[in-house]
């Protein structure tokens, strides 16, 4: 037995090794096949960097914990469902013990790498459905995350992420969450490239959020149903967010009314929404069909932060917007911040305050 020391989230998780069946695969790589009834987690702790762990269709109840590079855990579709485990957590199983269900943890010392999570569902967790820190290269592909209590898939302090063709619907705070750190004050990190592509993120507080993060995409997505759509959000800390894209994404009535936060005031009606950054380009996005009275209401919005750092030096350009309350294009910028922020050859028909359409 030995233990994973993890420090961002959590203490340690256990490895037990198991002498599950397994076939062989190519270049010398072992599928280890999981039917119901057996356990994911004793053969994820077989396998070597390299293996695939394939689960098979059924209800597995528990939370899995994935510390071993290049491995790649795949279901089988969305009829392969991870729910929580009705036994209490060891002490020691930081991922089921904080309300998640599917966990890739580095270290505090040593990202893991190259890990891949695909084809399955995850539901029903008090926290988070599928929860990742300190990777590099993590592939979240083809995962649906369902009815989890705050995020459906989330990631920190992690670079070269690919976060593709998912499902995230019905999750107490974001469908897909990013941050540099989920619980300490920090400036912004840089992804080296993160890509958030492809995904249906519906029926959550906020569709899609990217918190004190550089360099990254969020493009071709479709989100609808949220109470907001997509939020870049920054703060007063050092380096700032920002210099990412979010672009050609369908953003469509996120108009689900959500109360108050901590952090923020009540959500209705926005549809991308950037506090507090920096050169971040809007380009090419379909938003329409938003309404509210929450003070980030509207299509896309400019929107000093929370603690008062402007915006500046952002893009909006390309866009098509409609039918969006109290406008298409909003900013409440003022000053040199706000000549600082284009809005250029953007299709809409209402601005706040007017002429940037």
């Amino acid at each position: 037995m030995k233990k994973c020391h993890v420090v961002y989230l959590v203490c340690t998780a256990t490895m037990i090794g198991t002498g599950l069946g397994a076939a062989p695969a190519p270049a010398g790589r072992t599928t280890h096949v999981v039917h119901p009834g057996e356990s994911i987690q004793k053969a994820v702790d077989a396998a070597v960097p390299g293996d695939t762990v394939l689960v098979t269709p059924g209800t597995y109840h528990e939370s899995v914990t994935v510390s071993t590079p290049r491995l790649t855990l795949r279901g089988m579709g969305r009829t392969t469902v991870i729910r929580p485990s009705t036994k209490k957590a060891a002490e020691d199983d930081a991922c089921a013990g904080g309300g998640n269900g599917i966990c890739v943890f580095g270290t505090k010392d040593r990202n893991v790498k190259g890990v891949t999570v695909a084809g399955l569902t995850v539901t029903g967790f008090t926290r988070t459905g599928l929860l990742s820190a300190a990777t590099d290269g993590l592939t979240v592909r083809n995962v649906t995350a369902v009815k989890n209590g705050v995020w459906g898939i989330a990631q920190e302090r992690s670079v070269h992420g690919i976060f593709r063709g998912n499902t995230a619907r019905d999750n107490g705070d974001a469908g897909i969450f990013l941050a540099n750190t989920i619980t300490a004050e920090e400036g912004a990190a840089d992804t080296q490239g993160t890509e958030v592509a492809h995904n249906r993120v519906e029926g959550n507080r906020i569709g899609i959020t990217v918190r004190r993060l550089r360099n990254l995409a969020v493009a071709d997505n479709h989100v609808t149903g949220n109470c907001a759509g997509v939020f870049v959000v920054g703060d007063e800390n050092k380096p700032k967010a920002g210099d990412l894209v979010v672009r050609d994404n369908h953003v469509v009535r996120n108009n689900r009314s959500c109360p108050k936060t901590e952090r923020l005031p009540a959500l209705q009606g926005s549809g991308i929404v950037l506090t507090g950054t920096e050169k971040v380009l809007v380009a090419d996005n379909t938003v329409e069909g938003h309404s509210g009275k929450s003070p980030l209401s509207g299509g896309i919005v400019l929107f000093k932060s929370m603690v008062g750092v402007t915006g500046e030096k952002n893009e909006v350009n390309g866009n098509r917007l409609r039918d969006n309350a109290p406008a298409d294009l909003v900013s409440t910028e003022t000053g040199d911040a706000a000549r600082s922020n284009t809005f250029e050859g953007n299709t809409c028909g209402t601005s706040k305050p007017a002429g940037m359409c």
